[in-house]
């Protein structure tokens, strides 16, 4: 199926517009996930329509749409293809990120700007190696004379295939002092490496490879930024409070989409008094799971990234991981034995809700942040 590309992003709802492309999608999906195959066709499709430019303003050329657009459009794309979903969410939160800069701190506009417009313009796109940097960071910063080498090995980069540009960081280490330099890494520099890596259990398609740094040249003023190795900066309470309820939604689309072929498949058999407190169980956690990302929407709102958002956003994204994850197993419980083959799509949606345990903050640091905040514990070096 050939996708109309949609020339003016902006005048269509974004949601609407992913709508579009999830028959597509779900028919791709099973195969990409049995051959361990990247989503390929799928970005392009993203590209075609807009949708890999959906978070920057529309002033710089985007599609000027906000997290709460942006959560819907990633919600309705990985009910039909959570790889896709998954892989798109770690684009789209480095555009959300840098967008929420230009509209709420006019002085970082000048940094933040010809970044959004490449975005918009060429159609790039970004990656992530938070999977393996986080607040700790990773790899090593050589100084040289005018900048930096580095070196290093960066797990979890989804998109990888399609990537133009690794945002990343290294660890400097001087005088015993370790800090952490974040900077961008164009994939096709000669110095990086794709490594094919991602065998996993589920999301197979969302080509999260390793990424292989060796001896990369980073100019002084190529530095976005510079912190303390192992505890929270105020850039990571904004990159913590925006970029995981659009990470969460993924885990919400995939949690309707089983509901809806659950519901589907038990409708073709007798309804019983156990269906039915199966299919109430399933609905009650969905609910719950729903909730709890409009809390954690609603915590971007307020515009205000602090270490209160972050215990907010993380609380959520806590609920959701647990809740989606219970209606995916609900869901394989009211389908029954025909829930177990492949052609029903729900053992492959069963997989894929099980990578929402891994992000950050994972469920006991998430505890002891939450437990430390109510008792006006230092915060600082939970992460």
């Amino acid at each position: 199926m050939e996708i109309q590309k949609i020339m003016d992003v902006t005048s269509v709802d974004v949601g609407e517009i992913a709508g579009r492309l999830t028959k597509t999608f779900a028919k791709r999906a099973a195969e990409s996930d049995e051959n361990d195959r990247f989503v390929e066709a799928n970005y392009a499709d993203l590209k075609n329509v807009g949708l890999i430019s959906a978070g920057v303003p529309r002033e710089l050329g985007g599609g000027g749409a906000d997290v709460r657009a942006l959560c819907k459009m990633l919600r309705v794309i990985s009910g039909a293809c959570g790889s896709t979903g998954l892989a798109l969410s770690m684009h789209t939160h480095q555009v959300a990120i840098p967008a929420w800069r230009w509209h709420q701190q006019p002085t970082a506009r000048p940094v933040v700007e010809p970044l959004l417009r490449r975005v918009a313009d060429e159609n790039i796109v970004l990656l992530s190696s938070g999977g393996s940097d986080w607040i700790d960071g990773s790899g090593t910063a050589e100084r040289i004379e005018g900048g930096y080498r580095i070196t290093a090995h960066k797990a979890f980069a989804s998109g990888a295939p399609a990537g133009d540009l690794l945002v990343t960081g290294a660890i400097l280490e001087e005088d015993g002092d370790h800090t952490v330099l974040h900077f961008a890494v164009p994939l096709a520099a000669p110095e990086v490496t794709v490594l094919d890596t991602w065998r996993t259990m589920g999301m197979r398609g969302t080509g999260s490879h390793d990424i292989q740094i060796d001896g990369f040249f980073v100019a002084d003023d190529k530095i976005a930024l510079k912190r303390k190795a192992g505890e929270w900066h105020l850039a990571f309470q904004m990159i913590a409070t925006i970029a995981f309820p659009l990470i969460y939604s993924v885990y919400l689309g995939i949690a309707e989409s089983a509901r809806e072929i659950a519901i589907g498949l038990a409708g073709m058999k007798p309804v019983s008094h156990r269906r039915q407190s199966i299919a109430g169980r399933m609905d009650t956690a969905l609910t719950a799971a729903r909730l709890a990302h409009e809390h954690m929407i609603a915590t971007v709102e307020r515009d205000s990234p602090s270490a209160e958002t972050i215990n907010d956003v993380m609380i959520g994204r806590r609920l959701v991981e647990e809740n989606a994850i219970r209606v995916v197993e609900l869901s394989m419980e009211l389908a029954g034995g025909v829930g177990f083959y492949r052609k029903s799509e729900l053992e492959r949606k069963f997989r894929d809700i099980q990578a929402a345990r891994y992000h950050p903050l994972q469920k006991e640091v998430q505890a002891e942040y939450a437990g430390a905040m109510a008792l006006g514990q230092p915060i600082e070096r939970i992460f």
